[in-house]
């Protein structure tokens, strides 16, 4: 018995015995409970599609052995009377512990994240995907940036000096990077907000084509023609952007022209024959038909109709079948559609002209 009052290190051999019973028991008993919890939770998230539950499993996973030896360690320590200074440097090693163990947490995290979002994208917008994990990486940098000045700030090191460095080197680098910057995060915009996604088709000022890929600092268009456009994405997002693809409906506007001198009754029977043709066609609604000017050398009809389907092609599809339909009514009604003339008008000139003198004032002399 008097063994176990021999002073160490401040403290009985008995209180360091009760301390390290202390530390091992926490560490063994949250160790347990850490793989109890796991086995029960794993295979319970395999069956949901829930992400809190896949995030709990990871999280009790990626928690490191250290981390539970730290906490125990501090338990046991609790049964000890040590010094202020002792003290002091187990509370900043356990802090320092912690921040570690939530830099890991935080990483697993976000590394979660950007792979359940590039999965869900990866077939619908490859591009987004890839631009989401380009971010993810940047996540997990300005994490960890901050798990270190937590951990010097613990340490004594003056952070707000080192912050003040930090931040003039990374103004003159943000200067000197602008655009990339600037480009960076307007992908990043792109990605969120999503003005279009891969495959749209868009017109960017005189610029039209469908997108191919969505890149961290660029765009790139197929054009009709077939080359390549690529468009910084700064400049995307400062421009005007008309996104066809999700247009849900077309509204067209289309004029008829036929010539002087049709008679009035058949001028009045084309707005009704126009409008029953157009109603006849899938999915096309009709707006109005009116004879709306005299034109140089026609009498002008104008025809709104809108088409319930964005897609091009059948957009064309239907307004072939309508002008094929106009042609065949008028040929039939005998209308005659315009086209360009001029009339020209010839004057026949006197053989001999005469001076305005001569013509206004001549006199007939006697004999």
């Amino acid at each position: 018995m008097d063994f176990l009052e021999t002073t160490f290190y401040y403290n009985p051999l008995r209180s360091w015995a009760i301390a390290i019973s202390i530390a091992i028991l926490v560490t063994v008993g949250l160790r347990i409970v850490r793989e109890v919890i796991e086995r029960r939770w794993a295979p319970l998230a395999e069956r949901t599609k829930t992400p809190f539950d896949d995030a709990l499993v990871a999280l009790l996973r990626e928690t490191k052995a250290f981390f539970l030896l730290l906490i125990g360690v501090y338990a046991g320590s609790l049964a000890l009377s040590l010094p202020e200074e002792t003290d002091r440097i187990l509370a900043t090693v356990v802090i320092l512990g912690m921040l570690l163990q939530a830099a890991v947490w935080g990483t697993r995290l976000i590394s979660l994240l950007v792979t359940r979002y590039a999965q869900e994208r990866v077939e619908a917008d490859a591009s987004s995907a890839t631009t989401i994990s380009a971010l993810g990486f940047v996540g997990r940098l300005a994490l960890w940036t901050t798990i270190l000045l937590l951990a010097l700030d613990n340490l004594g090191v003056d952070v707000t000096a080192l912050i003040a460095g930090v931040g003039l080197t990374g103004i003159a680098v943000a200067l000197a990077l602008q655009n990339i910057l600037g480009d960076l995060f307007a992908s990043l915009t792109i990605v969120l907000d999503k003005p279009f996604v891969v495959g749209d088709f868009i017109i960017v000022g005189d610029f039209l084509g469908t997108v191919e890929h969505i890149g961290i600092k660029t765009t790139r268009v197929r054009s009709l023609s077939g080359e390549q456009l690529i468009f910084a994405n700064g400049d995307l997002l400062q421009s005007r952007i008309r996104n066809y693809k999700r247009m849900f409906e077309r509204r067209v506007v289309f004029s008829v022209g036929v010539v002087y001198g049709t008679p009035s009754e058949k001028l009045q029977t084309i707005p009704q024959r126009i409008r029953a043709i157009i109603e006849q066609q899938e999915k096309a609604r009709f707006d109005r038909c009116h004879f709306k000017a005299y034109g140089d050398f026609s009498l002008n009809f104008e025809t709104v109709y809108w088409v319930e389907d964005p897609d091009y092609n059948f957009y064309m599809d239907v307004q072939q079948k309508i002008n094929l339909a106009i042609y065949r009514a008028f040929e039939e009604e005998g209308i005659v559609f315009a086209y360009p003339t001029q009339t020209v008008h010839l004057v026949a000139a006197d053989p001999q002209p005469r001076s305005g003198l001569e013509a206004g004032n001549h006199s007939e002399e006697g004999p």
